[in-house]
């Protein structure tokens, strides 16, 4: 399980030009699901995320979580997160789990950080999306489990 995380002072989700979910300061958390993964691997990026200190504090060091500034997380699916470059010019998208598999998955790491006390909003799964994303800083990072 793959989950590119950006730091965003604002960020919103749009499927046939309606608004589902947006948030303000926070993370935008673009989540892949790959053969094999697990509801513990969902649960193990959820506390992750909830827990990654990359807002800064006081002294203007990255010392803060989600919780510290009270910031909300927008979790979005992205299968293309488990693309294979490797071959040719067209991207192989073999590695990303098949939909009845990966949604499941992405929703169980949204309720898990949610139970961490972070208010989460999502896209809608297998939809074509349009993400506005205001990359703060820019602050971008890849977990993987």
């Amino acid at each position: 399980m793959r989950a590119l995380i950006q730091r965003v002072s604002r960020a919103s989700v749009s499927v046939g030009g309606e608004v589902v979910g947006a948030i303000g300061r926070g993370v935008v958390v673009l989540v892949g699901v790959t053969h094999g993964d697990t509801e513990e691997q969902a649960e193990w990026l959820a506390r992750k995320v909830a827990g990654l200190r990359i807002f800064e504090d006081n002294a203007g060091k990255m010392n803060a979580g989600l919780l510290d500034v009270d910031g909300a997380a927008l979790v979005i699916s992205q299968f293309t997160l488990y693309a294979d470059c490797r071959k040719g010019r067209r991207p192989g998208f073999t590695d990303a789990a098949p939909p009845e598999v990966a949604e499941p998955l992405v929703e169980h790491f949204a309720q898990a950080l949610q139970g961490y006390g972070v208010p989460v909003k999502t896209g809608v799964f297998g939809a074509h999306m349009l993400v506005e994303i205001h990359n703060d800083g820019p602050v971008t990072i890849l977990l993987e489990r």
